[in-house]
């Protein structure tokens, strides 16, 4: 198998407003839209994408109709993690964690969309020693 593409889906009641928080908080576009659903793609890399889909579409099972969201969450690679976390934090969105630098290799903080979906804002550092050793060379932050 050949995987040629590879995107969540977030499923919810709120499509055009899950769809407009991407859009302002994490510079998406849409590149579709419907009532049901939206593709989106990330004005700084078209390889980037994220769909928004009505929970209640035909084309979910019945067992997939779920209300909350559990288990998911998001990781957003970024250059500036500061800069974003300032832009979330100027525009009252919730920190679910406080920006901090992670001994494996991360500066991040993570919030949440409307749905409750987690994102997690990374920018990579310089894991401690300890962990380097657990990565591949070709996977260190130069």
């Amino acid at each position: 198998m050949k995987t040629t593409s590879y995107y969540p889906v977030i499923m919810t009641d709120d499509v055009a407003g899950t769809a407009a928080f991407y859009t302002a908080h994490f510079r998406f576009e849409a590149l579709f839209t419907s009532d049901w659903y939206i593709h989106l793609q990330s004005r700084e890399d078209e390889k980037v994408t994220l769909a928004v889909l009505d929970r209640n579409h035909e084309t979910i099972p019945a067992a997939g109709r779920r209300k909350t969201v559990s288990g998911l969450l998001l990781n957003f690679e970024v250059e500036d993690v500061d800069a974003v976390h300032d832009a979330v934090r100027a525009a009252g969105l919730p920190i679910l964690v406080a920006i901090k630098n992670e001994d494996f290799g991360q500066r991040h903080f993570i919030t949440a969309d409307p749905n409750g979906v987690m994102i997690d804002v990374i920018t990579p550092i310089p894991p401690s020693a300890d962990y380097a050793a657990m990565y591949d060379a070709s996977a260190l932050p130069q």
